[in-house]
């Protein structure tokens, strides 16, 4: 019998990319829900290709004249809580959790709690409550087969050796735009210069996110959840080919890296398919056309950001949700022209400066740290 799969996020970069993989596994397959935040037409457009039992639309906006373009036969989910409901009330296999931000939190963690496989590129469902999903799969039986590249490739690297003989894990950066700019170069920046990544398409929140560096943090404290690993264990180099998509050194040095050209295509089909591999439509990487892979450390004074993620990795708690929070308004201020690249990490790091952690969070708990975070950025900016 086919598996049934959700995608949330399905109108973005990473969800685009997970149903151009399904097209190629429609023997295996069947999706039947799909869930975007604005871009009505296009998730219109993907539910009738797929035929989906079931839609989504989160802003409340846009779900008022939704039902309209979509099929008698899809049952449609409009409002802030559209994600979490179709999680809930269509029985699927696995979810694909292609958000961006905190919009899919409540309804990752649903999944997690029915025991489904989760095909994760969230980061922020991990940095915020990590502390909850976590444990919460392991007792549901639910899977999380991360998405991102790195933590993709640290997966894989892993079916070569035991997590208790890990001495330490590289996650692997492209340096963003911004890898060979001094920082006087850097307090000139603007949002273009920012948007302009020289390997990845990705989405404008994402790419900031690569500028400053701040995915590498995020991505730390990730690792931090996904593998169990101290924050010392966790190590982020430059390697700017983004052909190494990450690297896990053992206890006896042996080090097992993961290759693939730069095409998300690779991972996501890992994460539907595993532990089976398949043919995937993305570009074959061609080694003997590489002539050299460069690898160095970060300069932590030109990326601060880095440090916090560390800080963040150690510290657990509410801290992950402050840092994730405080982030994604200083980016949408940063876009919006109301502060400079730089003030990005230097606005999250005097946030995570002011929080009282809670060292035992719950969800509730969580969600008041996110609310608290954005506020205190917020008006910070107003001052």
């Amino acid at each position: 019998m086919k598996k049934r799969v959700t995608v949330l996020g399905a109108t973005g970069s990473i969800g685009r990319n997970t149903l151009d993989v399904l097209r190629g596994l429609r023997d295996e397959w069947d999706v039947v829900g799909l869930a975007a935040h604005t871009s009505v037409q296009s998730l219109a457009a993907a539910a009738s290709e797929f035929k989906v039992e079931a839609a989504a639309i989160t802003c409340p906006d846009q779900a008022k004249s939704l039902k309209a373009r979509f099929s008698p036969d899809c049952e449609v989910f409009g409002g802030e809580n559209a994600m979490l409901d179709l999680v809930n009330e269509v029985p699927c296999d696995c979810v694909v959790v292609a958000t961006v931000g905190t919009g899919g939190l409540t309804a990752t963690i649903k999944a997690a709690e029915m025991g489904r496989r989760i095909a994760l590129a969230n980061k922020e469902a991990l940095v915020m409550a990590g502390s909850v999903l976590i444990p919460l799969a392991e007792r549901s039986g639910s899977m999380i087969i991360p998405i991102d590249s790195e933590h993709s490739a640290i997966f894989q690297a892993l079916q070569a050796g035991r997590v208790q003989d890990v001495h330490r894990v590289y996650l692997t950066a492209s340096g963003g735009p911004f890898r060979t700019w001094t920082i006087e170069e850097m307090d000139e920046a603007t949002l273009e210069d920012a948007l302009r990544h020289p390997t990845w398409d990705m989405g404008p929140k994402t790419t900031i996110d690569s500028a400053t560096m701040m995915n590498k943090a995020l991505e730390i404290v990730e690792a931090r959840w996904l593998f169990g690993l101290a924050s010392e264990q966790i190590q982020v180099v430059i390697h700017p080919e983004s052909i190494i998509h990450s690297l896990v050194e053992f206890k006896d040095g042996s080090m097992i890296a993961q290759l693939g050209a730069p095409d998300m295509r690779t991972p996501i089909q890992y994460a539907l398919t595993y532990p089976a591999r398949k043919r995937c439509p993305s570009e074959q990487l061609d080694l003997t056309s590489v002539s050299r892979l460069h690898l160095h450390p970060p300069d932590m004074e030109r990326f601060p950001a880095l440090r916090l993620g560390h800080e963040v990795a150690r510290r657990g708690g509410t801290c992950g949700a402050v840092m994730n929070a405080a982030n994604e308004v200083a980016v949408q201020l940063f876009q919006k022209g109301e502060i400079h690249y730089r003030d990005i990490a230097r606005v999250t790091e005097a946030a995570l400066e002011r929080h009282e952690s809670n060292p035992s969070p719950t969800l509730k708990d969580i969600l008041a740290a996110d609310r608290w975070a954005r506020e205190e950025i917020t008006r910070c900016a107003a001052c």
